[in-house]
């Protein structure tokens, strides 16, 4: 059985033609969905994802964008992970600690300072060379506190639907391939 996707979206929720909402309608994702998803707080907005979690049955993959990522870690420190998460992919990490996000985004600053620490599951962060709320390598520093694997998106934007990222079809194939390396090769994968 292929593990089930738990979409996490950031600051606003993503919106319907963001690639996190078309992934969640193309693969029945299931999705965390914040009482503020515009006041994020680790201990909050980790609790709604511990919930969502212990929901949904079977193994899981997390999928993180922007402020999500931010939420992932937190969740991962507070609750130490859960057994049936095989793997969280990362998208476009906001630096919460970076003053000239904060200042676009006070509502950021909530979920600083960062938790540096390695996750309990092998994680793939993708990072864009010109992300406005990251430098690509301070998305350096956060994958090798976390442990993960970083890939560049190159010059990606913050890799949403401003950016021209609809379906994001270059995250699927990452996607894809983060199945096939996180779980047992007699499960059926996307």
């Amino acid at each position: 059985m292929t593990p089930k996707l738990v979409i996490v979206p950031g600051l606003g929720d993503s919106g319907e033609q963001h690639w996190q909402s078309l992934w969640a309608q193309k693969y029945g994702a299931a999705r965390v969905r914040q009482d503020d998803p515009d006041s994020p707080t680790p201990e909050g907005w980790s609790a709604r994802l511990q919930q969502v979690i212990e929901a949904t049955p079977g193994e899981l993959v997390l999928v993180g964008h922007s402020c999500g990522v931010p939420n992932i870690v937190h969740w991962a420190k507070l609750y130490g992970g859960h057994e049936r998460v095989k793997g969280a992919l990362l998208v476009a990490p906001t630096d919460v600690d970076l003053e000239h996000t904060r200042q676009l985004y006070p509502a950021v600053a909530q979920l600083s300072p960062l938790p540096m620490t390695e996750l309990p599951f092998p994680a793939l962060v993708i990072a864009s060379e010109n992300d406005p709320y990251s430098s690509f390598e301070r998305a350096e520093e956060m994958a090798e506190a976390w442990g993960a694997e970083l890939i560049s998106a190159g010059e990606a934007g913050h890799i949403n639907v401003a950016s021209g990222h609809g379906e994001w079809e270059d995250g699927q194939v990452l996607l894809s391939e983060c199945l096939h390396a996180w779980t047992p090769p007699e499960i059926s994968r996307f």
